[in-house]
């Protein structure tokens, strides 16, 4: 099985997306959704910049906001779940 770091990233944003248009708009689910979102699909966007970058400072300043990013995703997905808003 190939392990392409990337393509994860891409279908994590997707199904994120996906779970986001199931849920109920409300006062208390707006700015949750939004945050997944935006959190959600910019894992791949640092990762791929970071791929792109020349320098190694350039690289890991760039992982390291992907692994931020990644930690936010698991914190609001983690809330979803406990508030049962799926």
């Amino acid at each position: 099985m190939k392990y392409d770091l990337e393509e994860r990233i891409t279908k994590l944003a997707e199904n994120i997306i996906s779970l986001c248009k199931e849920i109920s708009r409300n006062k208390i689910t707006f700015p949750l959704i939004d945050q997944l979102v935006r959190s959600g699909t910019s894992i791949e966007v640092n990762y791929t910049e970071a791929n792109g970058d020349a320098s190694k400072k350039d690289f890991r300043n760039k992982i390291i906001l992907a692994k931020k990013e990644a930690m936010e995703t698991k914190y609001w997905l983690r809330l979803i779940v406990i508030l049962k808003l799926n």
